[in-house]
């Protein structure tokens, strides 16, 4: 497989889509979590800065953004306009409508549906007893305290990747040619660390890279080898480290995107 010239015709190539995929509204509640915030009194100002650098990100890796991600956008923004008028006279009797009132609705209604569907269950109970450690009475005769690891979702792994970016910024920029890799190939990377060390943390899969078509690709990458099952990404704890796993592909995995058969 030959090297592309550009990052473009990389994704083009090899589009990463991600199955279970999440939308506006699980970004907003993830942080709404993030932030300890109330979501009846949601500051609008900075979540709509913060959703709308995830909104970059995403575009900038490809991922699925349109119709309802930029609607969202939209919304807030107008949310914003309205937050930032100048309030009416107390003194008036009108009362006027909060603007995130229909907002704090859908995401009180959509929370309930998740949690109902099975979708949004406490973290520590659910997501712990899937990927829990075997046995944490180990942990707890060493005096360590014991905290199951949880499923990483995307808005997590967004998160993370952001760190890894902003790391990249402060290195003293190399001048060395940019060396273009296709995400095929770099899964393969991947795949030969994970066959030695079985597990590494997020952060290693970078590296000390600065080149940001490297660090896009590599992210690119792991994203695929999770909706192929080749892995399985957990952290301890809610938005604590994260970890990569080596798994055994299971008969139901689905196939590469470039697969001819698909």
């Amino acid at each position: 497989m030959g090297h592309p010239t550009d990052f473009e015709s990389i994704v083009e190539a090899y589009p990463v889509k991600l199955d279970n995929f999440e939308g506006p509204l699980d970004l907003l509640l993830f942080l709404i979590r993030k932030n300890e915030l109330n979501v009846q009194d949601i500051p609008i100002v900075p979540i709509t800065v913060q959703y709308l650098d995830y909104l970059a990100l995403m575009r900038e890796l490809d991922l699925d953004t349109a119709g309802e991600f930029l609607l969202m956008a939209a919304t807030l923004i107008h949310i914003k306009s309205k937050m930032l008028l100048p309030r009416p006279d107390p003194g008036e009797n009108e009362s006027e409508e909060d603007p995130r009132e229909a907002l704090m609705h859908r995401l009180l209604e959509h929370q309930k549906f998740k949690t109902a569907a099975g979708l949004l269950h406490d973290r520590q109970t659910v997501r712990g007893a899937q990927w829990g450690r075997p046995d944490n009475r180990v942990a707890e005769i060493a005096g360590d305290p014991y905290e199951p690891e949880l499923e990483v979702d995307l808005f997590s792994l967004l998160t993370a990747f952001q760190a890894v970016v902003h790391r990249a910024k402060k290195r003293p920029a190399l001048s060395l040619p940019v060396e273009y890799i296709s995400i095929e190939t770099r899964i393969e990377q991947v795949m030969a660390i994970l066959s030695e060390a079985e597990a590494c943390g997020f952060e290693e899969l970078f590296g000390d890279g600065t080149s940001r078509l490297w660090l896009i690709t590599t992210f690119l990458a792991l994203l695929e080898m999770m909706r192929l099952k080749l892995v399985r990404v957990s952290q301890s704890g809610a938005f604590g480290p994260i970890r990569v796993y080596k798994q055994s592909q299971s008969l139901d995995a689905p196939l590469p995107t470039n697969d001819p058969k698909t």
